[in-house]
């Protein structure tokens, strides 16, 4: 990735993008398991089970923490207020790609390849990559 100006502007628009729809994802998704809305036929296998239910509810500190640190970064950022903003973000991508991290790894050790979880838990993984490198780049250029 080269580190232009505008290359770091259309990293970050990306970046921004992402993690408004991920963000909010992460609030409605919770939300509707905490209220038992999904039914099982469309949640992850074995749904039903104890252990793979605990494991799942695992993942809410994580999921609602980058959430609200994303939000909040995004928030501020609109406003102005760049020098919080980025470590908050910072920190938001590094939660939501630990938690497609752990979800994929998770899921390769059982050997369950479904695309309907392996694709959304990719996206968690990769997406906030180039948003951290562009940000940690910019941070030390500052420096």
């Amino acid at each position: 990735m080269s580190d232009t100006p505008a290359t770091r502007g259309r990293v970050l628009r990306f970046t921004k993008a992402s993690m408004m729809v991920t963000d909010v994802g992460f609030l409605a998704y919770w939300t509707a398991t905490l209220l038992a809305l999904i039914p099982a036929e469309y949640a992850y296998k074995d749904y039903l089970n104890p252990v793979l239910s605990d494991w799942n509810y695992s993942f809410v500190l994580l999921d609602v923490l980058a959430s609200l640190t994303g939000l909040t970064a995004l928030r501020l950022g609109r406003r102005g207020s760049t020098a919080t903003a980025q470590p908050l973000m910072l920190l938001s991508l590094a939660l939501t790609s630990t938690a497609g991290l752990q979800a994929v790894a998770f899921w390769a050790l059982r050997g369950d390849f479904s695309p309907g979880w392996w694709l959304p838990n990719l996206f968690l993984l990769l997406f906030p990559i180039p948003g951290i490198v562009s940000l940690v780049r910019s941070s030390a250029a500052r420096s």
